[in-house]
């Protein structure tokens, strides 16, 4: 690692001047490249406070060994240049969109004498229409299948054209209808390339003259008594409305935009585009970025709008964004330049198009969670993963088995806590526990961390003394040490399994609660750690630094996906109980009273207010509910005996305010 300082430019050596700069390790390779309003003014925040930094930028300044600069005219300019540096030298640590998978196209061929329609992937070329992105291949095949009964274009490969020309005779589709057969001279080559250019046309949006036109033919037919003319003509006009409706309308039908949403955290981000073409979803694509920089979700809109557009034709009138980029009007400029007229570069604030947006985002925050799945199996990464983790926390061996706690309260109300298992870096669900705080009042993370360490340990050490395994504490290799099934019941005994690492999270007073609560119980053969959440430092019990895993190391995404499930965890257990305990009502203390009269009692008078307001003759108009019963209930719900007296043993005074303290 360089110190900042030695590469430091001279004072006053930094232009202030709008322009792009570079930073270079000592092997001369550019690990990043930025763009500023004025250089000096960026620059100088690299080298004047080293401390102040992001960890990740930390790692960059201290990796590079040099810093250079170009000094440009305008905004638009620093765009550009930024973009192609970033394409030229593809740094590590500036911000890389990756598609998460290989997204198909419609393409037609243009370029070639007799144009094809075919499914493509990869790179574009020149002279070829393309449609799309799609999903999945076979969507594509679906609707060109459906619209070569109208537009039979070629959809052969160059050798079977060739081969059938040479035969003289169609191919299969040729005899059925599906293809106009340019191969045996059927058609023209400009009448083929006519129905190639329809086809592009229907598939562009322009589809009200085509089914149009196939129904006034069809009429004509008719009228002519051209029966099987006409029959044609309507399965033909069928087909394209088939076709029209695997594409959803969403907005007006004038409408061209790209819809962009992101979903992040601190390591990640999934991006997912919808393309609306004549106010229908044409097609949609997704990529995945590793984070290597701490960014905003405007910094990733920015980036990503120079990556995809600025060598793409197909620009459109509208883009809409979940943030508008830093240099909003040079962005604006510049894909106003490559569309060759007016781009709107906005965030939708009400209506069709916010809600769409929220669907895109909604696509998004899925492929996200499908991405971190998919590298979580992975047994090499797996493997790599725990390496990382045991290396840099000293461990004796891996942490095959790592135990996770965290603390969910609501202003100190219904504080709860979670434990989830990893077992080979893959969730065991099986094993996880939830916790109720029962001797810390109010919101105190550190004692509710103390009480649950404790209480999972004092199970644990219960449960090995109980089998007389406590002298094989911590030696799984020691026949009959920490055996899971209960010999008695024969099923699985709970916290039978010591992990081999206790995560918390928080930071080093939750880490000391921890490792105190260890202390206490004699347990020394189990490592303690906690991740911070706001810069993922890990932090040692009694270390006054934190341990940095790289930030896009396999390590350290295994421990915030450890971190993350134990947080989710522990807040869907405080919700349950937060709604549980909202939904307690002072008619659960009425004896005889089950949940089914309850409901219907709510049900009939809208709230628990009307039902208190209510006479027992009122109360007795519920079906199932009897005269004697509804007495009973407006006693209980006023504090007071039953008429008649105390002989219905409803509802007391005292049991009025248990209740109120429940709820």
């Amino acid at each position: 690692m360089a110190d900042p300082a030695t590469y430091r430019p001279a004072p006053g050596s930094i232009p202030e001047s709008p322009g792009v700069y570079r930073f270079r390790d000592e092997h001369g390779r550019v690990i990043y490249v930025g763009k500023a309003k004025s250089l000096r003014q960026r620059l100088n925040s690299y080298f004047a406070d080293f401390s102040a930094l992001h960890p990740r930028t930390q790692t960059m300044v201290q990796t590079a060994a040099r810093v250079d600069w170009t000094v440009v005219s305008t905004e638009v300019e620093a765009l550009q240049l930024e973009y192609s540096w970033i394409k030229e030298f593809d740094p590590r640590f500036n911000v890389r969109y990756r598609d998460d998978k290989s997204y198909p196209y419609l393409a037609v061929t243009l370029n070639e004498d007799f144009p094809r329609v075919m499914v493509m992937r990869g790179a574009k070329r020149k002279g070829v229409r393309y449609f799309g992105p799609y999903s999945h291949a076979w969507a594509i095949r679906e609707t060109v299948d459906r619209l070569l009964r109208v537009f039979p274009v070629r959809t052969c490969s160059a050798g079977v054209f060739k081969r059938q020309h040479q035969l003289d005779r169609p191919c299969l589709l040729g005899y059925i209808g599906k293809c106009s057969a340019p191969c045996v001279g059927r058609v023209s080559p400009d009448e083929h390339r006519l129905l190639a250019e329809d086809f592009c046309d229907f598939m562009a949006g322009n589809t009200s003259r085509f089914i149009k036109r196939l129904e006034r033919d069809m009429r004509e037919a008719a009228a002519s008594q051209e029966y099987e003319r006409a029959a044609r003509l309507r399965d033909d006009v069928r087909a394209l409305e088939r076709a029209l409706e695997k594409q959803a309308v969403v907005l007006p039908d004038r409408t061209d935009c790209d819809m962009i949403a992101f979903a992040e955290d601190e390591l990640e981000a999934a991006v997912q585009v919808f393309y609306v073409r004549a106010g229908r979803i044409r097609g949609q694509r997704g990529w995945v970025v590793d984070k290597v920089e701490d960014v905003t979700t405007a910094d990733l809109v920015e980036n990503f709008l120079i990556q995809i557009y600025s060598e793409s034709e197909s620009v459109p009138r509208e883009v809409l964004v979940p943030a508008l980029p830093p240099e909003e009007g040079a962005m604006t400029e510049l894909l106003e330049e490559q569309r060759g007229g007016p781009v709107r570069l906005r965030v939708p604030q009400r209506g069709d198009k916010k809600a769409l947006l929220e669907t895109v985002a909604r696509n998004a925050h899925e492929a996200l969670k499908q991405h971190k799945t998919r590298r979580a199996s992975d047994l090499t990464t797996r493997s790599r993963a725990l390496q990382e983790i045991q290396d840099a926390l000293e461990l004796d061996d891996a942490p095959l088995r790592i135990e996770c706690y965290d603390v969910s309260n609501l202003q100190g109300s219904d504080v709860v806590a979670s434990m989830v298992v990893f077992e080979d870096g893959l969730a065991r669900k099986s094993e996880y526990r939830r916790f109720t705080i029962k001797a810390v009042q109010g919101q105190d993370d550190v004692r509710s961390i103390h009480e649950v360490i404790t209480r999972r340990f004092k199970r644990y050490l219960a449960e090995s003394e109980k089998m007389g395994e406590l002298d094989h504490l911590g030696d799984p290799d020691e026949e009959g040490a920490h055996q899971p099934i209960d010999p008695e019941t024969g099923r699985p005994r709970k916290f039978a399994y010591p992990p081999n690492l206790v995560l918390v999270d928080g930071g080093p007073p939750q880490v000391a609660a921890a490792q105190r609560a260890l202390d206490e119980l004699g347990v020394d053969d189990i490592a303690v750690c906690g991740i911070a959440k706001r810069l993922e430092e890990i932090w040692l019990p009694g270390d006054a630094d934190p341990v940095i895993l790289p930030r896009n190391s396999e390590g350290m995404f295994l421990v915030q996906r450890v971190r993350d499930e134990a947080h989710r965890f522990a807040i869907t257990f405080h919700r349950q109980r937060r709604s549980r305990s909202m939904t307690v009502s002072e008619l659960d203390n009425v004896p005889g009273l089950g949940p089914a009269r309850r409901a219907a009692l709510l049900k009939h008078f809208g709230s628990l207010k009307r039902l208190k307001d209510a006479t027992p003759e009122q109360v007795a108009e519920v079906p199932g509910i009897g005269m004697r019963s509804a007495e009973s209930i407006v006693a209980a719900l006023h504090g007071a005996p039953p008429r008649g007296g105390a002989g219905g043993g409803t509802g007391t005074g005292g049991d009025g305010e248990h209740t109120g303290r429940r709820s």
